[in-house]
């Protein structure tokens, strides 16, 4: 009877838990706007990132979004993840999107992701599709270290999905010693082989703020995300530790249910101050 009611319990506070997460995600766009130092070339450069969270239906199998009909599908937390920095004399663009579905039981890892970066010297596309067995990767870059290639990768955590699935539940967060594919960005920055490597991972809880750590210790690297250890999870800041200095982020500006998609007017463009944002550049 004690395990009947244990159960019973445990369902009815996930069945809340995920009206919450869905209440909350469904009202609108959540536009998060940080201030970067971004290591390059060995040095700090100030810059700017936006963190863009937004639902969206999905198609499973074509893995894009779902605009006109078809099946199967599922409501997903898409997370558009933007950098702006200059190195000298010439810009960085980068921007990283990862497609995570709502439901981490039905579908516990992310279906896509994919990052973009572009300077004065050109641009480099990484792109990772779940498969039934692992991960299809393309990449297409003007290095020729990199060159352009397609691969597979078993199946295992991918630094890009990580941010996402904080905000849906932070305690599914992968923890203790396991296998992860380092973010797309340092990748793409370093030149890196496209792979698993070994890492460690835990959380600490700090009252209202948890920090989840990341460590590498192949690439002697850290990353520390500091969150609201509430719901809804908001991302305060975050640190990237390498042998060549640390990259910082702080929430500076923050916008909830949004409709971005829908200001697009030249009238909408002095709303960018609302976010910290130059109503022209950036």
């Amino acid at each position: 009877m004690r395990f009947v009611l244990y159960t019973l319990i445990f369902t009815l506070t996930l069945a809340l838990y995920s009206d919450q997460v869905r209440d909350f995600w469904f009202a609108g766009a959540e536009i998060n706007r940080y201030e970067l130092s971004q290591i390059r070339y060995g040095e700090s450069h100030p810059g700017h990132a936006e963190f863009i969270f937004v639902t969206e239906p999905f198609l499973i199998k074509q893995q894009v979004k779902n605009e006109s009909g078809g099946s199967p599908t599922t409501d997903l937390l898409k997370l558009n993840a933007l950098r702006t920095f200059n190195t000298g004399i010439y810009p960085y663009r980068t921007m990283t999107s990862t497609f995570q579905p709502i439901d981490l039981e039905a579908y516990p890892q992310a279906l896509k992701t994919n990052t973009s970066i572009q300077d004065w010297c050109g641009q480099v596309f990484q792109q990772f599709n779940k498969t039934d067995n692992g991960w299809r990767v393309e990449l297409r870059s003007y290095f020729q270290r990199d060159g352009d290639q397609e691969l597979k990768l078993p199946q295992v955590w991918l630094e890009d999905e990580l941010w996402t699935r904080l905000r849906l539940d932070p305690k599914s967060l992968p923890t203790g010693n396991f296998q992860l594919v380092p973010g797309a960005i340092l990748a793409r920055f370093n030149l890196l082989p496209i792979q698993p490597l070994d890492a460690v991972a835990n959380l600490e809880n700090r009252g209202e703020q948890t920090s989840y750590i990341v460590c590498y210790p192949e690439l002697r690297r850290k990353l520390i995300i500091r969150f609201d250890t509430m719901f809804p999870h908001i991302i305060r800041e975050w640190e990237e530790h390498e042998p060549a200095g640390i990259t910082t982020a702080v929430l500076t500006h923050r916008l909830m249910n949004s409709k971005y998609w829908s200001e697009k007017q030249l009238k909408d463009a002095a709303k960018r101050k609302s976010l910290g944002l130059d109503p022209v550049a950036n």
